[in-house]
């Protein structure tokens, strides 16, 4: 019976080298290639289950290691890696969501300017010069009330002027304690 436990650990120990090599030789052709570097990438392209890479402590930390370098598949361009990728991902959003948002602005004041547009044009909106209108009403109406103030005055100075001459006539006409009139 030892025979046979000897056999069987041998033929797994066998089966386990087969299955590191396998693994070995995926990540270096993912890394040749610039193919996606993952835990489920390079188990499937080696055959193997995710939780080999997981039982075995130093491939999962090879192919982890290896999917945080840049890829150099492609010389032509910069290198990327998966943070620099999810970084210009995150990028994307925040100025997708900058755009919309000021998309939606300019499509408000669009529609505002259209708005007037078309309400001038209709001939139910009031004509462009209107505000010219309310500053000459405004200013003739300041005129005006300057013209009372004046014309308040002057009738205050000639009813004084009036009551002066009234006094004085009946002072001229009143007879003189020496008997001559003025």
């Amino acid at each position: 019976m030892n025979n046979n436990t000897n056999g069987i650990a041998a033929a797994r120990q066998a089966h386990s080298t087969r299955c590191r090599q396998r693994v070995l030789a995926a990540l270096e052709q993912a890394v040749h290639l610039g193919t996606e570097i993952s835990i489920s990438a390079i188990a499937r392209r080696a055959g193997v289950d995710r939780s080999f890479l997981y039982r075995h402590r130093d491939l999962h930390a090879a192919v982890l290691l290896k999917a945080a370098e840049p890829t150099t598949a492609s010389t032509r361009g910069p290198c990327v890696s998966r943070p620099s990728l999810v970084a210009d991902l995150a990028n994307a959003h925040d100025r997708i969501t900058r755009l919309t948002r000021e998309n939606a602005q300019l499509r408000q004041r669009l529609s505002e300017h259209l708005g007037e547009q078309v309400w001038r044009e209709s001939g139910l909106g009031a004509p462009d010069d209107v505000d010219r209108l309310h500053r000459r009403v405004t200013e003739l109406e300041q005129h005006t009330a300057e013209q009372h103030r004046q014309l308040s005055e002057r009738d205050d100075e000639l009813d004084a002027a009036r009551a002066a001459n009234r006094e004085l006539m009946t002072r001229f006409n009143r007879p003189h304690p020496d008997g001559c009139n003025h």
